[in-house]
C-alpha cells in the first residue's frame, strides 16, 4: 500500500488543498507534499492526526478493499426472528452485522405490537418508517412517527417502538454499534 497516494486521494476527495490539510494537523504544506509523494513516512501520531482530519479511521484506511468482500445482500441472506408475545419480527438484513459498526434490520410490528425495550447504551439509533406508524418511547418522551418519517437519537435512555395503529408497521432500523 502506498500511504501517500491514499492520503492524497482522501485529501482531494474531501476537497482540501495540501495547505488546508497541513493546517488542520499542525503540519507544514511541505511535509504533506513529501508524504503524498512517499518521500517521507509519518509517525503513528501524525498519521492518526491526518486520518482524523480526513474523516477516516485507521481501520478504514488500512482496509484493503478486498475484491471478494460482499457488499450486496438479498433475501436469501436475511435472518428473521418472530416474537409472538411482542407481536413483532426482526429481519436482519446483513449477515454477521454484529461485527460491523452498524446493524440494519427491518422491524415489523403487528397492530398493538412492540419492540423489546432497549436499555441505555452507547451509540446512535436511526429509523425510517416504511409502512404504518409507530410511537417511539424514548425515556419519558413519546413521539409518533408516521410512514415516510425518520427518527434519530443517541441511545442514552431506554427506548422502544409500539404500533398503536390498526395496520402493520414496518421500520428500517439501524443501530450503531449493533444492539439487536
Amino acid at each position: 500500500m502506498k500511504i501517500g497516494e491514499k492520503i492524497k486521494y482522501l485529501r482531494q476527495a474531501n476537497g482540501l488543498t495540501q495547505e488546508e490539510l497541513a493546517d488542520r494537523c499542525e503540519l507544514t504544506k511541505g511535509f504533506i507534499s513529501q508524504l503524498e509523494r512517499d518521500v517521507t513516512s509519518p509517525s503513528i501520531a501524525t498519521l492518526t492526526s491526518i486520518l482524523e482530519a480526513l474523516g477516516v479511521t485507521p481501520e478504514g484506511f488500512f482496509r484493503t478493499g478486498d475484491a471478494d468482500e460482499r457488499v450486496v445482500f438479498n433475501s436469501d441472506d436475511y435472518a428473521t426472528r418472530t416474537d409472538e408475545d411482542l407481536g413483532s419480527s426482526i429481519c436482519w438484513l446483513v449477515p454477521n452485522a454484529q461485527k460491523n459498526a452498524m446493524e440494519p434490520i427491518i422491524l415489523t410490528l403487528q397492530p398493538g405490537g412492540s419492540s423489546f425495550i432497549d436499555k441505555p447504551h452507547q451509540g446512535e439509533e436511526f429509523g425510517l418508517v416504511l409502512n404504518g406508524s409507530v410511537t417511539l418511547h424514548f425515556g419519558d418522551r413519546q413521539e409518533k412517527v408516521k410512514s415516510g418519517e425518520v427518527f434519530y437519537f443517541e441511545a442514552s435512555v431506554p427506548h422502544k417502538l409500539i404500533n398503536n395503529g390498526k395496520r402493520v408497521a414496518r421500520v428500517v432500523w439501524v443501530s450503531s454499534p449493533p444492539s439487536f
